[in-house]
């Protein structure tokens, strides 16, 4: 008990400062590179920076954190029902917090150069959204959409935060210039692929586990993962013994407890991962696992 109590509390550690940390950055990356370059982040972001400023064009000078903030109340609900409570409660935490150190921190043009502010601000957004995203959160408004629409259409977070952010890019363009439009889609580009190569739960691997404890591993393996398992009958060329060469699909967040599960087992099994570029058939997604599981402890 006192092992899980310690265990909750350094994963609630974890996840504030991991909510600390994307808030500064996200809030570092709109103030001092997007904002002071006509530079238009992702989603709710970028969407509450062509408010602010065509506000400010008549002006009402209103900082980006405050439409932020009100963006999110409805997303956030949105999050609620779909997507989770721990999620949508770290989410909204992100996003109020980005939210406020938007208001509070000086905007300055720390780059001269749109294009590296553009590349800049497209990294640390992405930085700022990945890592919540990785450890089961995000900082709000379309990061929350794009989890819900992953959930069911089985995309990549970044190629749908690409299809959601097209709108603004187009927007940036009329009322702005397509200069800054351009630079814009460079932004989001940036950001998409920071997020895709840190965000790697929709990534497959084939793990291919050559072991003489067959059973024993094929055992942990279900314990531990909702994954179907091929056995294959082999033969060591060098050791001259007898072998099964367990074969089986799973996401890249799986990996560490399908390495975990076969070492407790035999730590002598070797085991081989290859990307999987492409599935057909019925591959087990979180939401799918997790109601197998509620089923499974149910009877």
């Amino acid at each position: 008990m006192r092992i899980m109590l310690e265990n909750n509390r350094r994963e609630v550690g974890k996840h504030l400062l991991i909510l600390l940390g994307s808030a500064i950055i996200t809030a570092i990356a709109l103030n001092e590179f997007l904002v002071p370059g006509k530079i238009f982040s992702a989603g709710i972001n970028g969407i509450s920076q062509i408010i602010a400023t065509l506000l400010a064009a008549v002006g009402i000078h209103l900082s980006t954190g405050w439409f932020i903030l009100l963006f999110n109340i409805p997303i956030g609900l949105l999050g609620w029902f779909k997507v989770g409570r721990g999620f949508t409660i770290y989410s909204i935490a992100v996003a109020i917090l980005t939210s406020v150190l938007a208001i509070v921190i000086p905007v300055n043009n720390i780059s001269n150069n749109s294009l590296l502010a553009a590349l800049f601000g497209g990294i640390l957004t992405g930085v700022g959204v990945a890592y919540p995203l990785k450890n089961g959160f995000s900082t709000g408004g379309m990061d929350i959409i794009a989890v819900v629409l992953e959930k069911t259409t089985g995309r990549t977070i970044g190629t749908l935060m690409m299809m959601i952010n097209s709108g603004i890019v187009i927007v940036a363009g009329f009322l702005f210039g397509w200069e800054s439009a351009l630079y814009t889609i460079i932004s989001i580009y940036a950001m998409s692929r920071v997020v895709d190569s840190i965000h790697t739960r929709h990534q497959k691997l084939t793990a291919f586990i050559v072991t003489s404890e067959q059973d024993a591993v094929i055992t942990e393996l279900n314990k531990t993962l909702i994954r179907g398992i091929t056995a294959i009958p082999s033969f060591g060329a060098y050791t001259r013994q007898s072998s099964t060469v367990l074969m089986t699909v799973i996401s890249r967040y799986e990996l560490y407890a399908l390495e975990r599960a076969v070492k407790e087992v035999d730590p002598r099994a070797f085991v081989n991962l290859v990307n999987t570029v492409d599935i057909e058939g019925n591959f087990y997604n979180e939401t799918e696992q997790l109601k197998l599981r509620e089923k499974t402890s149910e009877k």
